[in-house]
């Protein structure tokens, strides 16, 4: 978690994210040539494992102002999107995803590093709906806070303005009577 954060939520995973990991890299493995044979091992164990692994190593958490994100077996991933740059968030589905009760929470942000789409994708999250309400929710409770510091500065220079407007009179009037004959 980063420094001056408190935690809001701990998201949780669906345990068929694995199950859907396995099918998905079969289904990719059946499509390529040479990956017809790999599929034995692959279902055999090494499937197996690579998807339990990775479901271990996921983790994410919605903190009062980021969102954190970390996944990866050998290459692991780790994300921290501030939440007043995430822009929208939209769910995904398919046959395969409806079958395993998986929804994917894809996170799009402002200024997005990847020209391919979205920034995020959250596969599995266990009450998905409710977690994303409580980002936008917490997203928003952020945006009005910053906005009413910004009125706050705004306001404060005001007064600094008119206060020093004031001091320049008062300095014109004391030359003016030092200096008039």
């Amino acid at each position: 978690m980063t420094l001056g954060s408190t935690l809001v939520q701990k998201a949780e995973f669906n345990p068929s994210i694995r199950t859907y990991i396995l099918l998905v890299v079969a289904f990719f493995l059946t499509i390529s040539v040479v990956g017809i044979p790999l599929l034995v091992v692959w279902f055999l164990g090494l499937g197996q494992y690579i998807s339990k692994r990775f479901y271990e190593n996921l983790k994410c958490q919605l903190t009062d102002r980021h969102l954190l994100f970390k996944k990866g077996v050998l290459f692991k991933v780790e994300k921290t999107i501030p939440l007043e740059n995430i822009q929208d968030l939209t769910f995904i589905e398919n046959p395969l995803l409806k079958y395993l009760d998986l929804r994917i929470l894809k996170i799009e942000t402002a200024g997005q590093s990847n020209p391919k789409g979205s920034d995020m994708k959250l596969i599995g999250i266990i009450n998905s709906s409710d977690f994303k309400e409580n980002v936008l929710h917490q997203r928003e409770l952020l945006v009005t806070v910053n906005r009413k510091g910004s009125r706050q500065v705004e306001t404060n220079n005001e007064q600094i303005v008119d206060i020093l407007e004031e001091i320049k009179d008062i300095l014109n009037d004391i030359k003016n009577k030092l200096y008039s004959p």
